[in-house]
């Protein structure tokens, strides 16, 4: 109950010369390219795909949402450890204007809480992480967005190389900036929390 107090209180009132960044991964993104080629739509006849894929690697997205200006922050990476957060809680602490505190929304990923990302954020006190509650990444604003860059981009993409997937996902992130959309977070926490508890109850009082 805490962690939602934490979270939903920097949405709704976030602190005074501070950012609040959403902060997540979206880890094994494939590049995958049609065994056939995409039909494309004709009158009468809709598009037409194979149902299997050729699979040429993966990468991570590593992301961070503004949730004033909606703007993202992101970095590729090969793999997915505390090493490569660590690289991208540093890159924040670079683009960020020195003279804001950071409030970095995250969630309770094993990495994200190692002894070396520990000992970088004790050497960078600016920077501060606010945990989502264990199985509540919804409540990340970040989520939101990957699920735009998902029906967007990458569900209907073809990429014949981890490199031309890169360099899409890159674009793509260049062409939100341009014209950023933030999202607005409107329930409170106690409107959450209430909402959690009556589903409860009503599964209990089910029957089953």
């Amino acid at each position: 109950m805490d962690k939602v107090h934490d979270v939903v209180g920097l949405y709704l009132d976030p602190p005074a010369r501070a950012l609040v960044l959403c902060v997540d991964e979206k880890s094994q993104i494939q590049a995958l390219d049609r065994s056939q080629p995409v039909l494309p739509i004709m009158p009468g006849v809709p598009e037409r795909c194979s149902h299997d894929y050729l699979r040429s690697g993966t990468t991570t997205l590593f992301a961070a949402l503004d949730l004033g200006s909606g703007k993202v922050i992101g970095s590729l990476h090969r793999r997915h450890r505390s090493a490569e957060f660590k690289k991208f809680l540093a890159k924040l602490d670079q683009q960020v204007p020195a003279d804001l505190d950071v409030h970095v929304i995250c969630d309770n990923y094993a990495t994200h809480k190692t002894e070396t990302v520990k000992r970088w954020l004790l050497a960078h006190p600016r920077l501060q992480l606010h945990f989502t509650p264990t199985g509540s990444s919804w409540l990340n604003l970040v989520e939101r967005w990957f699920a735009e860059l998902t029906n967007k981009k990458l569900r209907r993409g073809v990429h014949r190389s981890v490199q031309a997937l890169e360099r899409d996902i890159r674009a793509w992130v260049a062409d939100w900036n341009n014209n950023p959309r933030p999202y607005a977070w409107t329930k409170t926490a106690d409107q959450i929390l209430d909402s959690l508890a009556a589903y409860c109850r009503r599964t209990n009082d089910s029957g089953h």
